[in-house]
């Protein structure tokens, strides 16, 4: 073991067996070329690390403290564990909340200690779209009609959307992430069109064409999520409060439809948006798979 790494252990050592508190001072770069022995470059080294791996805090006037309890072993990590930490985050905060530097605190570690698993952010998000689609298992078998099969697995996708409201936004269309369990289902619904004559380009665009109105759809799932943090108020809350402009910007226009709409029982949320969007773009399917 090199002789910084020594320093280092003793360090966290004494930090796990209680002899040094959350802000006591640890030894000094001079205190630890006397008591260790080495090298003033060798215990600088051990100080930068000390600070990489949350072991220490440089307080202005004070010196090196103990920042506090002992982060967990490297060892304890997993990629796993790191992708399901940003996956909570992203879920409660959105991704723009979302740092190496937040996930290693939620876990107690290091941050640089995360790299060892994820070596960025874009392999990290390309880890949350792949688990997070991964939620939704598909039967072995599909429907027994093709139509039937491409509803269960539209509402298999927006159910994930639903659950991960960042998850719409983090995924592309036109350079999409090579995610196996995005692979999965595109495959699955390629190959429920066997026995037809649809080719295999007419299935993939069938594909994409669903996926992209799904992802549509959920694509403003954050954005409202996000707004109800920000206002404090659910949807219809906010559409309440915005009646009476609504209503006098009626009144000041030659709006006749959206006025007896006004006077009807109209609910409206994403949810129906999708369902209806969903069956009449099947509807559309159906002739032009009959005709092929």
């Amino acid at each position: 073991m090199h002789p910084y790494r020594r320093i280092v252990e003793d360090v966290r050592r004494r930090i796990e067996a209680g002899e040094l508190k959350p802000g006591d001072k640890v030894p000094s770069a001079r205190q630890i070329t006397g008591e260790w022995g080495v090298a003033i470059a060798t215990a600088t080294k051990a100080h930068a690390t000390m600070r990489e791996e949350g072991l220490t805090v440089a307080r202005p006037g004070v010196g090196t403290v103990v920042a506090g309890p002992a982060p967990r072993r490297d060892h304890e990590l997993s990629k796993e564990r790191v992708v399901a930490a940003a996956i909570a985050i992203a879920d409660q905060d959105g991704m723009a909340e979302l740092s190496m530097r937040r996930i290693a605190s939620r876990l107690g570690v290091s941050t640089m200690a995360l790299y060892r698993h994820v070596p960025g952010k874009e392999e990290l998000t390309l880890a949350m779209i792949d688990a997070a689609i991964g939620e939704e298992r598909l039967p072995p078998r599909p429907p027994g009609n093709w139509r039937a099969a491409l509803e269960l697995v539209s509402r298999l996708e927006w159910q994930a959307f639903q659950r991960h409201p960042w998850l719409a936004s983090s995924m592309s269309l036109t350079r999409p992430q090579m995610a196996p369990n995005a692979m999965v289902i595109t495959e699955w619904v390629m190959a429920i069109f066997d026995g037809t004559r649809l080719t295999l380009q007419e299935r993939l665009y069938i594909q994409i064409l669903l996926f992209s109105f799904v992802r549509g759809v959920a694509s403003a799932l954050e954005p409202e999520a996000e707004a109800t943090q920000e206002t404090g108020m659910t949807n219809d809350q906010w559409m309440d409060a915005q009646t009476a402009t609504f209503m006098a910007r009626l009144d000041a226009g030659e709006m006749s439809h959206i006025r007896e709409l006004a006077g009807q029982d109209f609910d409206f949320d994403l949810t129906m948006l999708f369902e209806f969007g969903l069956g009449r773009l099947l509807d559309g399917l159906v002739p032009y798979v009959e005709r092929r």
